[in-house]
């Protein structure tokens, strides 16, 4: 049995999740309390000693402890639907833009969170080691997801999904960045951003995005 290590409150995992649902991979869920500092335990640590979500264990016996990972191997595993492409050319443009998704989003968002949250004193970086916030780069961060509304908007005009004609990991990774702006008080403005509102707004009726 594929076993999901998840957190509900946590971006990266929900990309897993996400992604899991689309491929309608089976696996069994085991949530990490990271409120609670689970994720540095010694029980935790011995399945992930980067002490971060998400970790994919593989009936196979791999133990996955990364984005990136995860969805090389489910893709491979579970080609069914594609969400890195067919072609040359949808893999490169999807993997362009979920770069983009993920660079530009997703860690300015926690730039902008772990630099200015009280909560995350000295926890400026997910991991084993402490690292110190500093207060500029919450404010770059800030300016970075604005940023990046305007250019998943202008990318949105006219299309359907953020990569190719169909539905991709791009899509998924974009989502969440966008969903978890809300840590920043960040969301689409329907008059700056009025493709990406339609964008997300079609997303919805999808039933993996509201897990």
């Amino acid at each position: 049995m594929i076993v999901f290590h998840d957190c509900a409150t946590a971006p990266s995992p929900r990309r897993t999740r996400i992604l899991l649902a689309e491929k309608g991979v089976p696996h069994q869920t085991v949530m990490v309390d990271l409120a609670a500092r689970e994720q540095l335990s010694d029980a935790f640590r011995a399945i992930n000693p980067q002490c971060t979500v998400p970790v994919l264990q593989t009936d196979d016996g791999l133990v996955l402890t990364d984005n990136a990972s995860i969805a090389a191997w489910v893709e491979a595993a579970y080609p069914e639907p594609p969400l890195m492409g067919r072609t040359p050319a949808e893999r490169a443009e999807i993997a362009g833009w979920h770069w983009r998704a993920e660079f530009e989003g997703l860690i300015a968002i926690a730039e902008g969170l772990r630099n200015s949250s009280p909560a995350m004193v000295n926890r400026a970086l997910p991991g084993p080691v402490d690292y110190a916030q500093i207060p500029e780069l919450a404010q770059r961060g800030r300016a970075r997801v604005e940023r990046f509304l305007v250019v998943l908007d202008a990318r949105l005009a006219g299309r359907e999904f953020v990569a190719t004609e169909r539905f991709s990991i791009a899509d998924i990774t974009a989502a969440v960045a966008v969903d978890f702006a809300r840590v920043l008080k960040l969301k689409p403005d329907p008059e700056r951003h009025p493709n990406v509102v339609r964008w997300r707004a079609g997303l919805a009726t999808r039933p993996s995005m509201s897990l």
